[in-house]
């Protein structure tokens, strides 16, 4: 290849990524909390609640706080698609939409991410080191994660599912 050719490709390049900086993906800036979210469906205790708003619910809310670098494109784009990702797989701010089948995989699935060491992800937690879990964060965590699948899957068994804010039960419904 030419001088020429490499410097119009260098230009043009340097021209697309000027023309990007224009085209700002929509933000996630909802409530992370309101009528639908996980506190309405299970007892979220405050310590919980406090991991689950540090560590958790910049991808898995309709409420992210964003970083500084997320007005710069490409990667106002990739995490825009990392958020509605995390969203997709796992939504607490509308945790009390999901089936009673869907919000026990739920609790499964959030004790094997544990477990593995899976979540926080490790790119995530590379820039935003205050959402590392602690070793006594990720027990707390997982324990009250544990306790809920626990008790959703033996609801399941009895074909009930737990109204924790009234001590009684209601019939299971898929």
């Amino acid at each position: 290849m030419n001088s020429s050719l490499l410097k119009k490709i260098a230009v043009l390049l340097a021209a697309i990524l000027v023309l990007i900086q224009f085209i700002q993906p929509e933000r996630n800036t909802g409530l992370a909390l309101g009528e639908n979210d996980i506190a309405h469906t299970v007892v979220v205790p405050a310590n919980v609640q406090e991991i689950l708003s540090n560590s958790c619910f910049d991808c898995h809310s309709n409420a992210t706080q964003y970083p500084w670098y997320a007005s710069i494109q490409p990667l106002g784009f990739w995490l825009k698609d990392h958020v509605d990702e995390g969203k997709y797989e796992l939504n607490f701010s509308e945790f009390k939409t999901y089936t009673e089948k869907r919000k026990t995989k739920k609790f499964k699935e959030i004790v094997a991410e544990l477990e593995e060491d899976e979540m926080p992800l490790a790119s995530y937690t590379w820039v935003h080191k205050n959402t590392v879990l602690s070793p006594e964060q990720k027990a707390t965590l997982l324990a009250w994660a544990k306790r809920n699948y626990e008790l959703r899957m033996k609801h399941a068994e009895l074909k009930v599912i737990p109204n924790e804010w009234c001590g009684k039960y209601k019939p299971l419904e898929d």
